[in-house]
């Protein structure tokens, strides 16, 4: 009898854990899962801006990259007007610099 107890108790363990085991699953493939390749995605671009790309920054503002470096950007927002910004501050690239619009 008493291994019976055992292998019953044992068993029940699963069972009450089985749905908070299944929550973690749901919420990884739902929510933590797409939101890491978002972030690996938003790094892509940081990394591949350049020279001439056009952007629109987190605050809505567009522009075209004059100067960059590691952590900064100096937009050129019109002809005299060039602002610096923070590279992690993009949030868009509306036009690459090899693209040409039509």
């Amino acid at each position: 009898m008493w291994l019976a107890d055992k292998a019953a108790e044992g068993s029940s363990i699963w069972i009450t854990l089985a749905p908070f085991i299944l929550m973690f699953a749901i919420f990884y493939f739902l929510l933590i899962r797409p939101q890491q390749k978002k972030q690996k995605q938003r790094g892509a671009m940081l990394t591949a801006l350049k020279k001439g790309d056009k952007v629109i920054t987190a605050g809505g503002l567009h522009g075209t990259i004059a100067e960059i470096s590691d952590d900064t950007i100096v937009l050129k927002v019109n002809d005299v007007t060039k602002l610096t910004f923070e590279r992690s501050s993009i949030n868009n690239v509306s036009a690459r610099a090899n693209e040409k619009s039509e």
